[in-house]
């Protein structure tokens, strides 16, 4: 993942980006994230002590040894909590995060996105397979394939995994079928089980768009 993209991304519902340089301890976040944590664009501005204020109370230190741990050593991460928004609601999210680059190489931050995981829309996801991406339904085998891993990865369900699966793919401007075949040759090349320890799949998933 390059530490600035050239277009803003086209994200699918329920997931949002982030950016959080390590120095200033400065943060961006999405329309998307903003969004789901209850504020309108351009609203507040985030802020390590306004997004813990948001975590459930009984994720909150969790989340917070988290943050500590990539600040410290710059590694990949996930971590699937609880938030509430402004308006009391109570969202379940998977945030992943890689590392954030400078012009020169060093890891100045982290970069990932957030995937609200409390419901699905499974129903407006078959239509867009049939409608936007019919090439998926012959390679279905490789990516459900890929599903399950994300499934097993992370704890969430067929539905949502897609969701991360097409959200990488419309980032990368990868098809969701070669990403799907890259991730599968990725966790082969790794070893499988292995590669599924949370730091290296993290890693895996949001390069392996890459990968030749």
């Amino acid at each position: 993942m390059t530490s600035e993209l050239g277009l803003e991304p086209r994200l699918p519902r329920h997931t949002g980006s982030f950016k959080f340089w390590f120095a200033d301890q400065r943060w961006e976040w999405s329309d998307e994230v903003a969004a789901l944590h209850g504020y309108r664009p351009g609203q507040v501005t985030p802020t390590t002590e306004l997004l813990l204020a948001h975590k459930h109370p009984d994720d909150r230190d969790e989340v917070a040894d988290t943050l500590e741990m990539v600040v410290s050593t710059g590694l990949p991460f996930s971590s699937r909590h609880r938030i509430i928004d402004t308006g009391g609601q109570m969202h379940h999210v998977l945030v992943v995060g890689d590392q954030l680059y400078d012009s020169d190489g060093i890891v100045v931050g982290t970069a990932g996105f957030y995937v609200d995981v409390t419901d699905t829309v499974a129903a407006e996801r078959r239509e867009t397979i049939d409608e936007e991406l019919p090439e998926l339904v012959a390679a279905r085998e490789v990516i459900e394939q890929a599903k399950g891993a994300l499934t097993a990865t992370y704890g969430i369900d067929a539905e949502q995994a897609f969701a991360v699966l097409r959200w990488r793919s419309q980032e990368t401007n990868t098809k969701v079928r070669v990403l799907a075949e890259k991730l599968i040759a990725g966790l082969a090349a790794y070893g499988g089980a292995e590669t599924r320890t949370r730091t290296r799949f993290d890693h895996l998933l949001l390069t392996v768009h890459e990968r030749p």
